[in-house]
């Protein structure tokens, strides 16, 4: 079950104004920018930057997600190592509400997140 339009549009104020607030300065965005999307019962922040050796492409690379389960009303916090796979954010492997999880993000206690 995914979230209520209500529920998304809450979100999307929320995390469009943290990924705002964190972008960098417009004369560099077509070198590293920020985004996010939800999908489902989650959302992801994710940078964006150019290929390597395609400059003209751009890839998406995840930062942070947040996966809303509904029968604890919580949100799991995850980060991404190396081997790609999502794993549970050690220091706050839950938060409460989507506020406190752009918090989790960014106080990125164990440089998780932003390296």
């Amino acid at each position: 079950m995914s979230l209520s339009e209500f529920e998304i549009k809450r979100i999307e104020k929320i995390v469009g104004a943290f990924i705002e607030n964190k972008r960098p300065p417009v004369h560099i965005r077509n070198q590293l920018d920020l985004g996010y999307s939800i999908t489902g019962q989650s959302v992801e922040i994710f940078e964006i930057r150019p290929v390597w050796n395609n400059p003209e492409k751009r890839i998406t690379l995840p930062v942070a997600k947040a996966t809303y389960v509904k029968k604890s009303n919580i949100w799991k916090v995850y980060w991404q190592k190396a081997d790609l796979k999502w794993n549970g954010y050690e220091p706050n492997p839950q938060a409460k509400t989507i506020e406190q999880f752009v918090a989790i993000v960014e106080e990125d206690a164990y440089a998780c997140f932003w390296g």
